[in-house]
């Protein structure tokens, strides 16, 4: 098992420990970070803030709409 570096605070961290975000476009890798616990809470609040509605209200979103390969 290996303590490799979180991308985000550079901490180490165990594999068992670890979460990585990928994100691709069209099946195209564009960036991928390896995240400690702590970061990877921070990465989702950030999302979660980022892609919300400015007033506070939840979009809906059709699960028809949503690829998951």
């Amino acid at each position: 098992m290996t303590d490799d570096p979180c991308d985000d605070c550079g901490e180490p961290v165990s594999d068992a420990l670890s979460r990585t975000v990928q994100l691709a476009v069209d099946r195209t890798q564009i960036d991928a970070q390896r995240l400690c616990p702590d970061c990877f809470a921070d990465w989702i609040d950030r999302y979660q803030h980022e892609m919300g509605t400015d007033d506070g209200s939840s979009v809906d979103i059709d699960d028809d709409d949503i690829i998951v390969d």
